[in-house]
């Protein structure tokens, strides 16, 4: 396991390049995000999505969140991946986005089913962190982004924590110093004309509604 120290506003192109050619091949990343440290992969590699779930310590479906969460760069790269945004889930990416609201989308081509656990759905956000978005820019598509923790156990926010957690297993550790920790993303599918909450995090409900 690798270890690279980046700069969290201004992360180095070279580093985010290397972390993404990781994940290219099939590796696993730890990496800083606006809320905690994340795990990501390829989520078109279907052993690297393997190695997320084993990693963990749970099944693919086991438990909720069933699917992977997603990370992107912009809005635009989760629309080259999404069958369509709803007028509704496009009006909250662009009042929410980068930020800690995670979005329900319909899942094109190319995302392996253990991704999405077979619903057809994922959910993606473009995250308030340079690292994180970088990575997925450098990668060129959406990357999973599952908390770097085992099952059950707490997230964290630093990437000491992350790296005694998930040990040896993980190929690169991105270290972006200590994250502002807190609550994870507020998860919404707003892909009708009612947006519906299925996760409380740093973006209350309430605000969301709001801004509708």
């Amino acid at each position: 396991m690798e270890r690279l120290a980046v700069s969290p506003a201004d992360p180095e192109p070279w580093a985010l390049a290397f972390a993404a050619d990781v994940l290219l091949r099939g590796g696993l990343v730890v990496f800083p995000t606006d809320t905690l440290y994340g795990l990501a992969c390829d989520p078109r590699n279907a052993d690297a999505v393997e190695r997320v779930y084993r990693t963990k310590g749970r099944l693919a479906g086991q438990a909720f969140p069933r699917a992977l969460p997603l990370v992107a760069a912009s809005l635009q790269q989760v629309e080259a991946v999404a069958v369509r945004l709803s007028p509704l889930t496009r009006r909250l990416a662009e009042r929410f986005w980068p930020g800690p609201l995670t979005l329900v989308v319909d899942v094109g081509p190319g995302i392996v089913e253990a991704v999405h656990a077979g619903l057809g759905t994922v959910a993606v956000r473009v995250p308030n962190h340079a690292v994180a978005r970088g990575l997925a820019a450098h990668a060129g598509f959406p990357v999973v982004s599952t908390s770097a923790n085992r099952s059950q156990q707490p997230a964290t926010s630093t990437v000491e924590t992350a790296i005694d957690a998930l040990g040896d297993v993980i190929d690169l550790a991105l270290d972006g110093g200590p994250t502002v920790g807190g609550a994870p993303s507020t998860i919404v599918d707003a892909r009708t004309d009612v947006p519906r909450l299925l996760r409380e995090g740093a973006v209350p409900f309430s605000r969301v509604l709001e801004s509708l």
